[in-house]
C-alpha cells in the first residue's frame, strides 16, 4: 500500500492538467538499467508486449534494442503491471528509461497504490528515482516520483487543489491607521 493518499494528489491524476499520458522518467541510465528493467518485467510474469514498427515480436536484450540504427523506427515495449493499467516504454535513448502511463486508468486509491508499486519494483530495481511529470515536459518538474533515499513514492510538487486547505491570500491590506 502505498504512503500517497489520493484525496491529497489527486490533482496529479487529472487528465485536463496533467495530460492524458504523463511522461514518467528514470534519469542518467544505461543499457545495464534498461535490461534490469527487461529482467524485472520477466520476473513478475508481467504480461507484456514488445514491437519494432508494429510487428510484435520476441523481447530481445535491451543491448540488442538500443544498437538499432538510427533511422530505425523506436521499438516500443507494452507492459501490464495489473489488469488495465498499461506502461508504455519507448527505446529512444539509453541514457533514460522513459514511458507513459494512462491517467484514466489510474483513478482512485487502489489504482494509485498499484502505480507506486510499479515504480517502486523499476526505482528498485535499478536503483535510481522514477520520476513523473507532466505530458510533453522536460523532466526538470516532476510531480512525485520514487525516491532511493526514502525507498517509496513521494510527493516533489504541490497539488493544484486540495480539499480542506486554508486559502492563501497574499494581498496586503491597506493600513488605515497611518495616515499623516
Amino acid at each position: 500500500m502505498s504512503s500517497l493518499r489520493w484525496e491529497e494528489v489527486a490533482d496529479f491524476f487529472d487528465p485536463d492538467l496533467m495530460g492524458m499520458l504523463p511522461d514518467v522518467v528514470v534519469p542518467n541510465t544505461s543499457v545495464y538499467d534498461w535490461q534490469a528493467v527487461l529482467d524485472l518485467v520477466a520476473e513478475r510474469g508481467w504480461p507484456h508486449q514488445y514491437s519494432e514498427g508494429g510487428r510484435v515480436l520476441a523481447t530481445p536484450s535491451a543491448a540488442t534494442i538500443l544498437t538499432r540504427p538510427l533511422d530505425a523506427e523506436c521499438p516500443e515495449l507494452r507492459v501490464w503491471p495489473a489488469t488495465e493499467l498499461l506502461a508504455i516504454f519507448r527505446f529512444h535513448i539509453q541514457e533514460a528509461i522513459d514511458f507513459d502511463v494512462d491517467l484514466r486508468e489510474l483513478q482512485g486509491q487502489q489504482r494509485l497504490d498499484l502505480f507506486c508499486e510499479f515504480l517502486t519494483a523499476i526505482g528498485r530495481k535499478v536503483n535510481k528515482p522514477v520520476l513523473m511529470d507532466a505530458e510533453g515536459g522536460d523532466g526538470s518538474h516532476p510531480v512525485l516520483g520514487y525516491e532511493v533515499e526514502r525507498n517509496q513514492v513521494v510527493v516533489f510538487a504541490h497539488p493544484v487543489f486540495q480539499p480542506n486547505a486554508p486559502v492563501q491570500n497574499n494581498i496586503e491590506k491597506p493600513d488605515h491607521d497611518n495616515h499623516k
